[in-house]
């Protein structure tokens, strides 16, 4: 039965988003509960399980998704994709779109992981008797609670039972209980291999750098990524383009040393950006004066209003909380990220705004640590790393090193940030992992390289504004 019409909490600004709202209601009236439970089940990647469990009708996950920029009358591609996997293509109309054209589409546009799609899929050939089998073979670890095939497996994946690389249990039952749906779970696990990358793309090990010391930032605490995210949604990266991306590479200066090895670090940053789907500019022995008018090229910049993000990338020398200009003139990097807050540069408000820095933070070289002690030396606790980011929200900044430290440098391979965060991208973004998710792993990979003599460590540093999780959709082609 038809869940009953709604209002959706939206305030009406003009008649052409009334009657897409109008629209949504229409939809909305035409969906019944268990189209509303599909929904909800396919949302799960996207909505927080507390606004989905609030969620009782269509309309519900509508007001979500238009809230979280998700779904707009520009851009209703997320809601076509849901109402053609729940196969109710009828209601295509209403957004303008049909069969064929979602369809063409998916490959390079769908929202809905292969993980949820086959869940989704094997839910609706689990018959009532065979759902009562299964909850039989796990009565011990499920409540005696009403269950549809959904929620079964909804509760199977949210006690960690399931997820998209362990898939032993689901096997298991569906081989007792309905044998024919193993071979969609083989069938995913081979699309799924399919889509992954090798786990060692053709970078070089990064290992020793006698040589080729690197600059450094301040030595800031690293509370801002200790703090959790909540349950949150994710940014939008549908729009007609992912955006800009700026790559400030120093390598000559009027007297400090030149930096060997950077324009490597450049190449890679311009090839993984590309590849991502950004419009990518290298800038090259930058003076402050260039700089200037590249920030305020970029802070004007027309393209930002149909772009998803913004992303900056400065590769010089620094010291703590700055960086160099090539004619040596230092540079705050809060001067750098104040350019891109929502005042000064509307087009970006609510977009995130990511910057890179591989740059020393200080002179100090991380020795290796091979044992733990629960003191902490209060002459080297580092003041906040949030200073360099504006006070406000979807800013993300990724410093090669903590502060007081030097950031390491490979004089032929690039730098040890650099490289890591490019190699992760590659091999991570195919999985959909979120960039703090990726950033942890660069975290982790560059924290345990050190030198030919085991020497030298680094440890970089990110802080962040961002109110949602970001997920760069996966690129049509391996790089």
């Amino acid at each position: 039965m038809a869940s009953q019409c709604r209002s959706l909490s939206f305030s009406s600004d003009d008649n052409g988003q009334s009657n897409f709202r109008g629209k949504l209601l229409t939809i909305d009236s035409k969906l019944g509960s268990q189209d509303v439970e599909a929904l909800k089940f396919l949302c799960r990647d996207c909505i927080s399980h507390k606004e989905l469990e609030k969620a009782s009708s269509a309309s519900d996950i509508f007001d979500h998704l238009l809230a979280e920029e998700q779904l707009s009358e520009e851009d209703s591609f997320f809601l076509a994709e849901l109402l053609y996997l729940i196969k109710q293509k009828s209601l295509l109309r209403y957004l303008n779109q049909t069969k064929e054209q979602v369809e063409s589409l998916l490959p390079t546009r769908g929202r809905v992981s292969l993980f949820r799609k086959l869940l989704y899929e094997l839910s609706e050939s689990i018959s009532s008797d065979n759902l009562k089998n299964m909850i039989f073979l796990q009565r011990d670890s499920i409540p005696k609670i009403q269950m549809t095939s959904l929620s079964f497996l909804a509760y199977l994946e949210r006690q960690g039972q399931i997820d998209e690389d362990n898939l032993k249990l689901l096997e298991d039952l569906c081989r007792r209980v309905v044998p024919n749906l193993v071979r969609k779970i083989e069938k995913y696990k081979r699309e799924k291999a399919s889509r992954a990358p090798p786990t060692r793309v053709g970078d070089k090990e990064l290992v020793s750098l006698p040589q080729g010391e690197e600059e450094t930032f301040p030595c800031y605490n690293m509370e801002p990524l200790s703090e959790a995210l909540p349950e949150t949604g994710v940014y939008r990266m549908n729009r007609k383009h992912r955006g800009h991306c700026v790559v400030v590479n120093n390598h000559t200066f009027t007297s400090m040393d030149d930096r060997p090895g950077t324009d490597k670090d450049a190449e890679h940053l311009k090839h993984v950006f590309e590849w991502l789907g950004f419009s990518v500019c290298v800038y090259d022995n930058v003076t402050k004066g260039r700089l200037d008018e590249v920030l305020q090229e970029y802070k004007s910049h027309p393209g930002h209003a149909d772009g998803d993000c913004f992303v900056f990338c400065v590769l010089s020398h620094g010291e703590y909380g700055a960086v160099y200009s090539s004619d040596e003139i230092l540079v705050p990097i809060q001067e750098i990220t104040s350019h891109f807050t929502a005042q000064k540069c509307p087009s970006l408000a609510h977009k995130p705004k990511l910057f890179f820095i591989q740059a020393c933070q200080g002179e100090e070289i991380q020795p290796p640590v091979y044992i733990e002690a629960d003191a902490v030396n209060p002459e080297h606790v580092a003041p906040s790393l949030q200073k360099s980011i504006p006070n406000e929200a979807d800013f993300l900044l990724g410093l090669a090193t903590v502060p007081g430290y030097k950031a390491l440098r490979h004089m032929v391979d690039g730098s040890w940030y650099i490289q890591s965060l490019c190699h992760h991208l590659k091999s991570l973004v195919p999985r959909n992992e979120d960039i703090l998710s990726i950033l942890t792993v660069v975290n982790r990979d560059v924290s345990q390289k050190a030198d030919s003599k085991g020497k030298w460590k680094q440890m970089p540093q990110p802080a962040f504004t961002l109110r949602k999780k970001l997920v760069f959709p996966v690129p049509p082609e391996r790089l």
